[in-house]
């Protein structure tokens, strides 16, 4: 009889969903603590490189330009994703409606980060044709053209994933939509920094993505109202 549940137990499991398995469980938390640090580029930190425009200069060229894709601040990495990657339980969960702006032929914010089931609202304030294209591979891509009198575009990201987004108009234009599977994540700033709040107590895989960098990660143990400080440090390999 044991026996013949046991095989019972594993067929269910096997048969199950992966998202059940790994459903987050959202609600209160009392007790929680923090997780603050910065993200460090290790190495002699790279000169912005200046973008040239080519198009649309009445528009685009009015202020100057350097490539976001590898930005360090003092001896700090910007844009980078940081998140907590194995938490099952904490602070409820809700989609978003997020906005990315393409003001003055650049996407901002560079990266933006929210829950994945978000809508985004893909703004054009700058009067001339965009064309938004993303190359996605867990969510459905999507290439649509945005011209002057379509001042939003929206699109829902229902799978967890790093996002590239080009404009095919203006080819310098990049950007990312990282939606992330728990609410636990934070893009860090001008200064390198990030912190995640009401984590509850345990230990934990903390991430960082980069887009040009990849990925790197460490454990981290959370305790009751306290804070942990966690440096991560990121080279070009």
């Amino acid at each position: 009889m044991k026996k013949a549940m046991l095989v019972f137990l594993v067929a269910a499991l096997v048969t199950l969903p992966l998202s059940s398995l790994l459903a987050y469980e959202g609600g209160a938390v009392s007790d929680g603590g923090t997780i603050s640090g910065v993200v460090k580029f290790k190495g002699a930190a790279p000169a912005p490189k200046k973008v040239e425009v080519t198009k649309d200069k009445e528009v685009c060229a009015k202020t100057a330009k350097n490539d976001p894709t590898l930005i360090v601040s003092g001896g700090n990495l910007v844009n980078a994703v940081v998140s907590i990657t194995d938490i099952k339980k904490g602070k409820k969960m809700a989609p978003q409606k997020v906005t990315m702006d393409q003001n003055g032929c650049e996407y901002k914010p560079h990266v933006l980060a929210f829950i994945v089931g978000s809508s985004v609202d893909i703004l054009n304030p700058d009067g001339i044709l965009h064309n938004v294209h993303s190359y996605s591979k867990a969510n459905s891509p999507f290439n649509m053209a945005q011209p002057k009198f379509k001042k939003t575009i929206t699109v829902k990201i229902d799978k967890p994933e790093a996002i590239s987004v080009k404009c095919d108009v203006h080819g310098w234009m990049s950007g990312w939509l990282f939606a992330a599977e728990n609410p636990y994540f934070s893009v860090t700033d001008n200064s390198g920094s990030f912190k995640l709040t009401d984590v509850p107590p345990g230990t934990y895989t903390l991430e960082v993505w980069h887009e040009t960098l990849g990925k790197v990660s460490q454990k981290v143990t959370v305790k009751a109202k306290q804070e942990a400080k966690v440096t991560f440090e990121m080279e070009k390999k």
